[in-house]
């Protein structure tokens, strides 16, 4: 099974639970999602996904200015972003707990 694949349906989540602990702009984020093992998740997703959560109205963001180059776009984690955290996460803890009696069931 191609990790990639996996990402595409769980990468909401992963970007929701990182800007839980802390605001971040683009590379930041992705740096943190590879630092904690999602090595596989590309740049353009992770960017994407960003500007997605922002549209539905997820985040919230504000620009710093950097010393190094351009402003930084950073992004938050609102009120409904916190909902649909919780939301997700519950979903995917049933869906994991579900799958691995499966795959301990084809194991054995």
């Amino acid at each position: 099974m191609e990790i990639s694949q996996l990402l595409k349906g769980v990468l909401d989540l992963a970007v929701l639970a990182v800007l839980r602990e802390e605001d971040g702009y683009g590379y930041d984020v992705l740096r943190r999602l590879r630092h904690a093992g999602l090595e596989e998740v590309g740049d353009a997703s992770v960017y994407g996904t960003l500007r997605r959560l922002y549209k539905a109205g997820l985040l919230t963001s504000y620009v710093v200015p950097s010393e190094e180059g351009p402003h930084r776009k950073y992004y938050s984690l609102n009120e409904p972003g916190g909902e649909r955290l919780a939301e997700s996460a519950k979903t995917w803890q049933n869906f994991a707990s579900t799958m691995n009696a499966l795959v301990g069931e084809a194991a054995a």
